[in-house]
């Protein structure tokens, strides 16, 4: 079965273990976050960073991947 978007999520994948390969632990997220964006970039990947949907009470941190919308992370802010 060959999966839809397999190319975009091969990249995805290579750049961040790319970036976890050169860096390792220890880092505060923001810098994993840059040096991703760095990573999706040089693989030719267009994206933008830390978009902000709100659903329900809850904030959604996600990536842009050729008009695609691929889920990064979820954190939570409480409620308004």
């Amino acid at each position: 079965m060959e999966l839809k978007y397999k190319d975009i999520t091969e990249k995805i994948i290579g750049a961040a273990f790319e970036v976890h390969k050169f860096l390792g632990n220890g880092f505060p997220e923001v810098i994993y976050q840059r040096a991703l964006a760095y990573e999706l970039g040089q693989c030719g990947l267009n994206f933008k960073r830390e978009i902000e949907h709100e659903i329900f009470i809850k904030i959604y941190r996600i990536l842009l991947v050729n008009e695609e919308l691929i889920r990064s992370g979820r954190k939570s802010i409480g409620r308004t």
